[in-house]
């Protein structure tokens, strides 16, 4: 069972189920004293020391079900039958054919085929996890779908070969045995097939989505920041002005009592000593201010952007109420643009972002490309202080999202918070991939007008 149970824990490394020594030495230690032979037994064990969150409980649930369900078979059981010989002989004479090709991808399909899935999943977490590189001129996401092409003709090319094998009478059994082999045969490509094409879905259980707002405004906070006339801008623009204003105030309030730390009874004392040993001054701790960090991506294309200058011009306004703001715009390139609102005045330096940043904004909208680039230059940005915030639609032209990235970034800050300047009705059409996304997040929310930013400022600052 010890050995069993170790099998199914380099698969569920080989398929990114991050699983500990010390909780596999917790999984043996608990086995010895439930009924293994007793399925939910084992299975409950397994799954509360594997699965550690209900991010985790998904990917478990599949992985568990291949490997005890749908590996076993009847014809590769104990008992040898003419079945279990046949299926044997096939898998054997493959194996020598694909020893002369040293295919290690038809090989890994093969190992799957035989009950030994850890390459395939090895090879499938890889696919999935495959970051794009970027071409010069012309340039198109297409690695991973040729790959993922390749790997679905040479298993079509395995099936073939099985067709051939028992057509040829090859195998010493009759027709009754033949078809058992061909539908087991058929069932573990069709498996293998569905992991290829079924990406797993991370469950985001701590999703925060808000789905309502309060009216701040009733005409010029209803108006989508895209459909702002060049006077309703300056409108909003006082708002916000006055928003800032109040903030800054009660924020400094707040800090300002939150300074009064603990009583410190040794300094209370001493101070006593001037008065007959009697505490008149009460003397606290300083407790420091704890401000967190604000890391912001900006996407810069169309209405997108109309959302991201009010949201910038707010943050850096409020700069005294965090510890740090550093800001990124993205079309499909990446450009910092934190010291131009450090050398400039707010509008100014959004002024200049549009004219000076080397970014090539009539460029198709890559937001896969942009995550890898932040990761690959950037990632050190990143603390457990830092919330990260993302402006943007999640349209991506069809091209690798790279979702995976995004968890990578969140397993490094304190919180991600996109916003989206278009409603959520709107985000699961077309290009839009919110719904891999928001897996990823910690807070989603639509933010395309006056009264959603004002929500959402006023709880990211108080």
């Amino acid at each position: 069972m010890v050995n069993l149970t170790l099998r199914f824990v380099n698969c569920c490394r080989a398929a990114d189920l991050r699983v500990s020594t010390a909780e596999v030495l917790d999984v043996v230690q608990q086995l010895a004293i439930v009924d293994p032979f007793d399925e939910f037994q084992f299975y409950t064990v397994l799954r509360t020391n594997f699965a550690k969150s209900h991010r985790d409980q998904d990917r478990f649930e599949q992985l568990y079900h291949l490997f005890f369900h749908e590996m076993k078979s009847d014809l590769t059981g104990i008992e040898v039958t003419p079945e279990s010989q046949g299926f044997d002989e096939i898998i054997a004479q493959l194996a020598e054919e694909l020893k002369a090709d040293g295919d290690a991808m038809k090989q890994a399909i093969l190992d799957f085929m035989a009950g030994k899935p850890l390459g395939y999943l090895d090879l499938i977490n890889k696919l999935h996890k495959q970051e794009e590189k970027a071409a010069m001129g012309l340039k198109s996401n297409m690695t991973q779908l040729s790959v993922r092409l390749e790997v679905m003709l040479k298993i079509n090319q395995t099936k073939q070969k099985v067709l051939q094998f028992l057509g040829g009478n090859h195998a010493a059994v009759d027709d009754s045995a033949k078809a058992k082999i061909e539908n087991e045969f058929s069932r573990r490509l069709e498996s293998a097939y569905d992991l290829l094409t079924k990406e797993p879905k991370t469950k985001n259980s701590g999703l925060k989505k808000v789905a309502h707002n309060d009216e701040h405004y009733d005409e010029i906070g209803q108006i989508p920041f895209s459909s702002l006339s060049a006077d309703e801008i300056e409108e909003v623009r006082d708002v916000i002005r006055q928003l800032v204003k109040k903030l800054e105030e009660i924020a400094t309030l707040r800090y300002s009592v939150a300074k009064k730390g603990v009583i410190d009874v040794k300094k209370t004392l001493r101070r006593a000593g001037k008065y007959l040993g009697i505490p008149i001054e009460i003397i606290r701790k300083d407790k420091p201010l704890r401000k967190g960090k604000i890391v912001v991506l900006c996407d810069v294309s169309g209405s997108v952007w109309a959302t991201a200058r009010f949201m910038l011009n707010i943050l850096y306004a409020l700069q005294e109420c965090f510890s740090k703001v550093k800001s990124f715009i993205f079309v499909s390139e990446l450009a910092e643009v934190t010291d131009y609102f450090i050398e400039k005045e707010v509008n100014d330096a959004i002024e200049a972002i549009m004219k000076d940043t080397p970014i090539n904004y009539y460029a198709q909208t890559d937001y896969g490309m942009a995550f890898q680039t932040f990761k690959n230059n950037h990632l050190p940005d990143l603390d457990k202080k830092t919330t990260l915030i993302i402006i943007g639609d999640a349209r991506s032209n069809y091209q690798n999202p790279q979702d995976h990235i995004l968890r990578q970034l969140r397993d490094k800050c304190r919180r991600i918070i996109w916003l989206n300047p278009e409603q959520e009705k709107h985000w699961t059409e077309g290009d839009s991939e919110m719904y891999n996304y928001k897996a990823h997040c910690h807070e989603v929310r639509a933010c395309g007008n006056l009264n959603q930013l004002i929500d959402f400022i006023q709880e990211l600052v108080l």
